[in-house]
């Protein structure tokens, strides 16, 4: 996923720097893509969030009846969970990013004023 991420944001930015490639099947496309991404950026935060849980709840347990069992699972959840925050930071991060390129590729295109103006 990362790998996509990255490709397609550097995809998008190429494409950027050509005014004549934007137009509104790209915006179309370009909005779907933000929609994957946002639905992924919320799985992993529900998972990177069940993960953080679960690590603080094995700490409290190791820490109240210590145990190996206790630290063992402390440091499998607490190596799971780091890993996790990392890909949901760049998950988040990659989607505001869209986010920017989505209304740079809106001004380029006119389609931004355009809208504007049919809503009055």
């Amino acid at each position: 996923m990362k790998n996509e991420v990255k490709d397609y944001l550097s995809e998008v930015e190429i494409r950027l720097k050509d005014p004549d490639s934007i137009d509104e099947r790209f915006i179309s496309e370009l909005l779907i893509r933000i929609g994957f991404y946002q639905h992924e950026r919320l799985i992993h935060l529900i998972v990177t969030m069940t993960f953080a849980i679960m690590t603080v709840l094995a700490f409290y347990m190791l820490m109240t009846a210590y145990s190996v069992g206790a630290l063992l699972l402390s440091l499998l959840f607490l190596g799971l969970v780091i890993p996790y925050i990392a890909h949901y930071y760049f998950l988040e991060n990659s989607v505001q990013k869209l986010y920017r390129l989505y209304y740079q590729a809106l001004g380029i295109s006119g389609l931004r004023t355009k809208n504007r103006n049919t809503d009055i």
